[in-house]
């Protein structure tokens, strides 16, 4: 068996990949973009492990040994299903291995933007605090969690680990079903108009689809509250990027926290890149999912993937 490994870069170097040698011939590249080198990596493979790498006929056309693609993520959106499907090629996914660390970085997020931290972590280390003669300092205000409304977009494995964590700190907890199709009932479940207009904070646990492509737009964002605070945790083409920096910049909402953006690497057009003001945004390189047990779980989770499809009972099969 050949297995490629298209973005080993992707699980991180200080996470070991050597389990997959015991499964076949392994090649492994620390990134893949271009789709010419695509189609010249797995042209003799068997299998092949990608992250976001593109899966479809162009890229595959010239390589029929392929029999599994295993996805090193959960999304598979880069993934033409249609042309694997009448290949015959077997799309395997990972599925919640990274829920307890988008979760935590979700809350990390928040109470970074909810309290200034950086203001305040500033105002300590240019001398400010030790300069004055009073105890404390707060001027810029902050609230608490308990009584306020945290609303969610998407309320699968991350959206309700998410959900359970704001009702612990005291929030009522609603949500909206962007596909319609969410059968959670612990929570309160309400039409998108509603969750814009009654969420104090906001957070994104939805894929990537039609429906959820730039659902928060210019529109949604001004039926949010000014004082809402805005986390997108689930795909960059979720939150029109454009659009939320003119909201930002008119404070229609307080601040916004993105794991995710429209194109990543973030790119100089992206005008979310002007604004300095942490306080009012935070952006980290699409890491949330990324803590030492997450790279973990999924690494040995793809290997199981493998050794499942060749024992004849294949697992996380999307197609």
């Amino acid at each position: 068996m050949k297995i490629v490994i298209l973005e080993r870069l992707s699980v991180g170097i200080d996470v070991s990949i050597d389990i997959f040698n015991d499964l076949g011939e392994v090649t492994s590249y620390d990134n893949t973009v271009e789709e010419a080198d695509i189609r010249e990596r797995v042209k003799d493979a068997d299998v092949v492990i990608f992250n976001k790498a593109k899966m479809n006929e162009s890229t595959l056309k010239d390589a029929p040994n392929v029999k599994l693609i295993c996805a090193f993520a959960t999304g598979y959106d880069c993934v033409d299903l249609e042309y694997c499907k009448k290949r015959g090629i077997t799309v395997c996914n990972v599925v919640n291995y990274s829920t307890d660390a988008v979760a935590q970085h979700t809350f990390a997020m928040m109470f970074y933007l909810l309290e200034h931290l950086p203001h305040y972590d500033k105002y300590v280390k240019s001398g400010e605090y030790g300069a004055q003669s009073r105890f404390s300092n707060f001027d810029l205000p902050f609230v608490e969690l308990a009584g306020k409304t945290w609303g969610i977009v998407g309320m699968g494995n991350i959206g309700r680990k998410v959900a359970h964590i704001a009702q612990a700190f005291g929030c009522r907890v609603i949500f909206y079903s962007a596909s319609g199709n969410s059968s959670c009932t612990d929570y309160e479940r309400v039409d998108f108009d509603t969750l814009l207009k009654e969420s104090d904070f906001l957070s994104t646990h939805c894929p990537l689809s039609d429906k959820t492509r730039d659902l928060i737009d210019a529109q949604a964002l001004k039926k949010m509250k000014n004082t809402a605070i805005l986390i997108n945790v689930a795909r960059g083409p979720v939150v029109n990027n454009v659009d939320l920096y003119d909201a930002l910049e008119k404070g229609e909402i307080l601040a916004a926290g993105l794991d995710v953006i429209m194109q990543e690497p973030i790119t100089d057009d992206n005008p979310l890149s002007k604004i300095m003001d942490s306080n009012k945004l935070l952006i980290t390189p699409h890491m949330a999912w990324a803590s030492t047990e997450a790279r973990y779980r999924l690494v040995n989770e793809v290997y199981e993937n493998i050794k499942a499809f060749y024992a004849n009972n294949p697992r996380n099969v999307i197609v």
